[in-house]
């Protein structure tokens, strides 16, 4: 078995329907599903996505978790994936928005030099995709 050092950070989803998500999460923000366990009673178990270095795990939400409403433009939550560059930004909304996600932001620069878009899902689950690299220093993405 091969060690690494270090943290990572993964996050998890519940989908009421996370057979449909993962199909919709592959078209929409191009991610490729690497592990998939079904449950007896036809939704997932377990699974795990992945795009570039960017993973995710998702299962079938039988538990009927609470989701927060939106107050303006946010729940308060949200996962964000960072990008390679503007174009992949442009790219994953315009897809996102194509397979049927609702466009929050459209891909705009911020006043601190990120590039990004935000979309809600197919079960309102809140995604930003950026060029910004959290956890770099400022001095290190400012003058990109």
């Amino acid at each position: 078995m091969t060690q690494t050092s270090g943290a990572s950070l993964h996050a998890y989803f519940g989908y009421r329907d996370a057979v449909a998500a993962l199909r919709w999460l592959e078209e929409a923000f191009g991610f490729e599903t690497t592990t998939e366990y079904p449950d007896d009673k036809g939704g997932i178990m377990h699974a795990e996505m992945r795009r570039d270095d960017a993973s995710i795990t998702l299962f079938t939400d039988e538990q009927h978790y609470d989701r927060p409403a939106r107050k303006g433009d946010s729940v308060g939550y949200g996962c964000y994936v960072a990008l390679a560059s503007e174009a992949e930004v442009d790219e994953v909304h315009a897809a996102a928005v194509k397979a049927g996600a609702e466009s929050i932001w459209t891909p705009d620069n911020t006043e601190w030099g990120n590039y990004r878009c935000r979309v809600a899902d197919i079960e309102g689950f809140e995604w930003t995709f950026g060029t910004h690299r959290p956890g770099r220093p400022t001095t290190e993405w400012s003058e990109e």
